[in-house]
């Protein structure tokens, strides 16, 4: 099993284990969100939405700087990167309580079929950074005429 695999299986058997807890038990699931390296699974928020043409994915990422985005797309693997900077200068040890947590985040996401890399487009305003990313010419649905014969 290969890194990658290894990875999405554990995030598969985490997301589970927050259905079953969150459903069972009343309670909100923990995010694993600012964890350094491939972990870092929970940020940003993510909505995906799907149409003839392509995709749309909505990050909820306030307080994230818009160069400090790092999007990839390869195949039909979106990776969405970056860094979320403290910037009230305040020290770690000024704090009664942070619940505002910063750090890098990592947040990769497998769409269901590829996309053309070359027609992906991102903008970021009031805390979401939106990604259009269009179907590749393959996976478009055709319409196929029929002769009258």
């Amino acid at each position: 099993m290969n890194g990658r695999t290894m990875w999405n299986e554990l995030d598969r058997l985490r997301s589970e284990v927050d259905r079953l807890f969150g459903e069972s038990a009343g309670v909100r699931p923990w995010r694993l969100a600012f964890l350094p390296g491939s972990a870092a699974r929970g940020y940003p928020l993510l909505n995906v939405a799907e149409d003839e043409g392509g995709f749309t994915v909505v990050a909820l990422a306030p307080g994230v700087e818009p160069s400090a985005f790092d999007v990839t797309v390869k195949d039909n693997q979106l990776t969405i990167a970056g860094e979320k900077r403290r910037t009230d200068g305040v020290t770690p040890e000024e704090y009664h309580r942070s619940e505002r947590a910063t750090g890098r985040f990592v947040r990769s996401l497998e769409l269901p079929s590829p996309v053309d890399p070359d027609a992906v487009r991102a903008t970021y305003a009031n805390g979401l950074l939106t990604i259009q990313l269009e179907k590749s010419a393959a996976a478009k649905p055709r319409q196929i005429p029929v002769d009258i014969g």
